[in-house]
């Protein structure tokens, strides 16, 4: 992971942090750098311009930027993930929509609509919360429950609310500012709302259905992406608090403060959960590329190897947070210090930690 970001671009991302944090957005420098890297299209194939990536090397860096600023790293995840649904879109809207330079979606996984279908568009009104990358973002997705003229609901084959997701364009969307949580600030995920919006047809897509795209990866399963994604960005901002946790207490240990048996016990500290946290770093992405060579060789995964990537997902986040509360008291005031590097590390990670997805281990 080291030798995933240069020197100058770790340099960059960390001098953009606490001002990102002032205005409760991503900085224009680390904007800049996002643009320059492809970092929210890492999902969008090469026939859209994308980076052409694929999952793997994609996990490996989102753990890399969130490892400098979890704002950064979630803001990416969130906004390139949504950018993944790429694969997924009429042909014809992609071409328009990723001719963009500065392409970047953001949504919510919610469903906070409902569509109604009139001839040849729909009728969309809702509000949807938590859309990271809001503030830049230039394309919107939202869930919507369909419903016919008549305002009764359009049920799928086994009885239940049929849902669609929607692409909206950044001019037919009202922002809501309202991200006002004490950690991940700069991700700016306000909540989007529309009124009586018209939409043609080709503005709705279904993942995992449909491929519109000659690009292997496509198929990997939604959900564990999802987690996977969300669980390396709790992994790099442990390992960031861990750093930041050693450079403290040798401050303050500097100052006389400890005894040596007390020295002792913290660098025991340390070391446990750095080697907890690697090893299982080394067992999520065995249990996860075991996963993806299962679909690159036999075109499905197992159900039992999906529902070990789900486990070791939630694992390795929960296993993140305790490492950050663990190492906690060592660090001084200054850890609780709202200006500090240290303090947004922290709340960075216990916010992440609050995403429905990884809420039980």
């Amino acid at each position: 992971m080291q030798n995933i970001l240069s020197s100058t671009l770790k340099e960059s991302i960390r001098a953009y942090a606490a001002p990102s944090e002032e205005l409760g957005e991503l900085h224009p420098g680390l904007l800049k750098l996002a643009y320059d890297n492809d970092w929210f299209k890492l999902f969008v194939p090469e026939i859209y311009g994308g980076p052409g990536l694929m999952l793997p090397e994609i996990l490996r860096l989102e753990e890399a930027l969130a490892a400098e600023d979890g704002s950064l790293g979630w803001t990416v995840t969130l906004c390139s993930g949504a950018g993944w649904f790429a694969g997924f879109l009429d042909p014809e809207l992609a071409k328009t929509v990723f001719s963009d330079r500065k392409v970047c979606f953001a949504g919510s996984g919610a469903v906070g609509g409902i569509a109604v279908k009139t001839g040849e568009s729909y009728l969309i009104n809702g509000t949807w919360n938590y859309a990271s990358g809001a503030a830049h973002a230039t394309v919107f997705t939202a869930n919507c429950i369909l419903q016919d003229v008549d305002g009764l609901e359009i049920l799928d084959e086994q009885g239940n609310a049929q849902v669609k997701s929607f692409i909206l364009k950044r001019e037919e969307v009202d922002i809501i500012s309202g991200w006002s949580y004490f950690g991940l600030v700069a991700t700016g995920s306000h909540a989007f709302k529309v009124a009586a919006l018209k939409v043609p047809l080709n503005r709705t897509f279904e993942i995992n259905k449909d491929i519109k795209v000659e690009k292997l990866g496509f198929d990997y399963p939604f959900l564990q992406l999802a987690e996977t994604t969300l669980a390396v960005n709790s992994l790099g901002m442990a390992q960031h608090f861990i750093r930041l946790a050693n450079r403290s207490f040798k401050l303050r240990s500097g100052q006389k403060r400890y005894t040596d048996s007390q020295k002792v016990f913290f660098e025991k500290e340390l070391l446990r959960c750095n080697q907890e946290l690697q090893k299982l770093r080394n067992e999520f992405y065995h249990v996860f590329d075991q996963s993806w060579h299962q679909l690159m060789e036999n075109g499905f995964i197992a159900a039992p190897q999906l529902l070990a990537v789900s486990e070791i997902s939630r694992k390795l986040a929960h296993s993140s947070r305790r490492a950050a509360d663990d190492l906690f008291p060592y660090c001084g005031l200054e850890a609780a210090k709202k200006e500090t590097e240290i303090n947004r590390v922290w709340r960075d990670i216990h916010t992440a930690s609050q995403h429905s997805l990884l809420t039980f281990e």
